[in-house]
C-alpha cells in the first residue's frame, strides 16, 4: 500500500519512521520549516532501543502525488482544519483515513470531508516529544496503534452499509512487523473513548496544577484530587454509553494513583509556551458532560484554566 503520513512531528514521525524503516512505500506530508529540517538532519528517531537516522520521502502541500491507499493521520487538533484542505488530492475511492488523534472531534470532521466509508478509528499510546533539533524522543517502551472501521469490522458495518470490508486485511499487512505493537479492532470507537478518558484526566491534573503527577500525588490533598479528576472524567464516557474496561479502567487509575513524574503532551506544550489541545482534550468532555448532566467541577476548572493561558498566547 501506499502510504501517507500527516505530519511528522512525535507520533506521525515515530509510527511512519517505523514503517519506513520497516520498507513500506512511505511519504510524508508536512509544512516547508519541517521539510527542510528533516532534509538537514534526517528523521530521527530515538528511545530506549538506540537511534535510526531515516531519509524520509516528503511532500507539501502543493507537490502532493496522490491518491494514497492508507492515510495516518498524526497532527494536533488545532491543525486538523488546514491538513483536511490539504489532503484532497491524497484521498481516493478506496482511502482509508486512520487519524491517531486525541478526542473524538475529529471524527466528523474526517466524515464530513471525505465519508463515512474512508475514515475508520484509531488509537495510538506512546510518550515521545520532539527534542530541540526537532528529533523523535521516545521516553519509554511503550509504542502501540490499533485501528479498525467505525462500524466495528468485517461484516460489521465496516464501509458504512453493513457489508465486509476488504481493506482490512491490507491495512493490517501494511502496518504489522513494522516495529511497533499494532493490531486491527472490532471495537475501536469504545477504544478511543478509553484513551480520551486516560488524556482528560492527566491533561487537566497536571494543567491545572503545573506539575507531574507525582508531584500533584505527594502534595497535600493531591490523591483525593486525582481520584476525583478521573472519576469525573469515567463518569462522563459511561454516560455517553462508552465506560472504560477493566483493564483499561486500571490503567487510568494506576495512571493518576501513581508517584512518577508523568505529565501529559498538554503540561510539555504549556510549559513550551506553545499551543495546547484544550478544547479537543478537556473542553469537549466537558461540553458531553453537560448533555448528559454529569457535573465535572474539576474538568470545568482545568478548561477555563487552559482557556487563559490560550487565550494570553
Amino acid at each position: 500500500m501506499r502510504v501517507l503520513v500527516a505530519g511528522a512531528g512525535a507520533t506521525g514521525g515515530y509510527f511512519g519512521g517505523r514503517l519506513a524503516e520497516a520498507g513500506r512505500d512511505v511519504t510524508f506530508l508536512v509544512r516547508p520549516g519541517r521539510a527542510e529540517r528533516l532534509r538537514e538532519r534526517g528523521l530521527r528517531l530515538r528511545g530506549p532501543d538506540g537511534e535510526t537516522v531515516l531519509t524520509p520521502r516528503l511532500v507539501t502541500a502543493g507537490s502532493m502525488d496522490g491518491p494514497y491507499d492508507l492515510i495516518l493521520l498524526a497532527v494536533k487538533s488545532h491543525a486538523l482544519d488546514t491538513v483536511l484542505a490539504d489532503l484532497g488530492p491524497a484521498v481516493g475511492d478506496r482511502t482509508v483515513i486512520v487519524p491517531l488523534l486525541n478526542g473524538m472531534r475529529h471524527v466528523n470532521a474526517l466524515v464530513t470531508a471525505f465519508g463515512a466509508d474512508r475514515v475508520w478509528g484509531g488509537v495510538c499510546m506512546i510518550h515521545a516529544t520532539l527534542d530541540d533539533d526537532g528529533d523523535v524522543v521516545r521516553m519509554t517502551g511503550l509504542h502501540r496503534l490499533a485501528y479498525g472501521p467505525l462500524g466495528g469490522g468485517p461484516g460489521e458495518g465496516g464501509l458504512g452499509e453493513g457489508g465486509p470490508d476488504d481493506r482490512l486485511d491490507a491495512v493490517t499487512r501494511t502496518l504489522t512487523g513494522a516495529g511497533f505493537d499494532s493490531r486491527p479492532s472490532t471495537r475501536i470507537v469504545h477504544e478511543m473513548w478509553e484513551k480520551w478518558v486516560l488524556l482528560a484526566s492527566l491533561g487537566a491534573a497536571t494543567t491545572l496544577m503545573r506539575a507531574s503527577i507525582g508531584e500533584i500525588n505527594a502534595a497535600a490533598g493531591g490523591p483525593a484530587f486525582t481520584r476525583a479528576l478521573a472519576a469525573e472524567a469515567v463518569a462522563v464516557a459511561t454516560a455517553a454509553g462508552y465506560p472504560p474496561r477493566p483493564a483499561m479502567l486500571d490503567v487510568i487509575t494506576s495512571t493518576m494513583s501513581s508517584g512518577e513524574p508523568t505529565t501529559s503532551s498538554m503540561y510539555r506544550d504549556m510549559t513550551q509556551g506553545l499551543p495546547v489541545e484544550h478544547d479537543a482534550i478537556v473542553g469537549d468532555l466537558v461540553a458531553e458532560a453537560a448533555r448528559h448532566g454529569v457535573a465535572v467541577p474539576l474538568l470545568s476548572a482545568a478548561h477555563t484554566s487552559l482557556s487563559i493561558y490560550a487565550a494570553a498566547r
